[in-house]
């Protein structure tokens, strides 16, 4: 009997000690990404404003899982996710439709492409879907995905109506238990007074409950990306501020010093099956 007892307690320590190594070296194969020469400079240079480690880490990522990011535009994220996931697990980037009708979507589907291409070290393992609402909305196969994330694009279907539509999408995607991770301009009280999403920014208790909406409970919330400095109150909406700089030299250094917007950091579950 001492003898299975004494087994059983080294299994556990065994356990626990490999466990813990397993996540010590994910954490530190994140950090390695993340200072990678491979990233694109202008890019390295937002993290003290995107907080990349602590806002992955947050959300649970793993090298093992499945991961969706939704509208990747130019990249800034996938510069860290394809090399993170690709050796044990799978990057998934559900862009625009390079076959679209719209010019805009036709060209940054082209150069997401070109990006993809141009670094087969990193990306050869990407797989690419299509995010392109109402109409196209297979980001991934039914249940498949452990994660889904997505970063500032939230107000684009929201003022487009197409929010519920998304939602139900990444619902559908994402394995029971699976994460729904959101990083996203954050309306305050009063401003913007349009806070539909035209100006960038949205209410949280609104997207939490659009979210929650389609079937998702929200979990836990992060203050990573916040930033108190963000008044919300530009004729011109977040892209005021970098790295969009919409009002170009006027007043620069003004909106350099504020910086990025201020952002709230959601996380999501899909509940389990019962």
């Amino acid at each position: 009997m001492k003898k299975n007892l004494l087994l059983s307690a080294a299994a556990i320590v065994t356990f626990s000690l490999t466990s813990f190594s397993n996540n010590a070296w994910a954490d530190a194969k994140l950090e390695k990404i993340v200072a990678g020469k491979h990233r694109t400079e202008s890019y390295a240079k937002r993290d003290q404003h995107r907080n990349p480690i602590e806002t992955l880490s947050f959300f649970g990522l793993k090298d093992n899982m499945t991961v969706v990011e939704l509208s990747p535009g130019g990249g800034w994220y996938t510069e860290i996710l394809a090399p993170y996931l690709k050796d044990k697990g799978q990057y998934i980037a559900a862009g625009f439709d390079p076959k679209s009708e719209v010019e805009y979507y036709r060209k940054n589907a082209k150069k997401f492409s070109d990006k993809l291409k141009a670094s087969p070290k990193h990306y050869s393992k990407t797989k690419v879907t299509i995010l392109q609402p109402p109409q196209q909305l297979a980001i991934a196969k039914e249940a498949s995905a452990d994660m889904v994330l997505a970063f500032r694009n939230a107000h684009h279907w929201h003022r487009k109506s197409q929010a519920t539509d998304v939602y139900a999408a990444v619902f559908k995607a994402l394995k029971p238990g699976g994460v729904f991770g959101i990083v996203q301009h954050r309306a305050g009280n009063k401003h913007p007074d349009d806070q539909s999403g035209n100006k960038g920014y949205l209410r949280e208790s609104d997207v939490v409950k659009k979210i929650e909406a389609a079937g998702f409970k929200l979990v836990e919330k992060s203050e990573v990306n916040a930033n108190p400095k963000d008044t919300k109150d530009y004729e011109n909406g977040v892209w005021t501020l970098p790295p969009a700089f919409r009002l170009k030299d006027k007043d620069r250094e003004k909106y350099a010093a504020i910086g990025e917007s201020d952002r709230m950091t959601l996380k999501f579950v899909k509940p389990a099956s019962k």
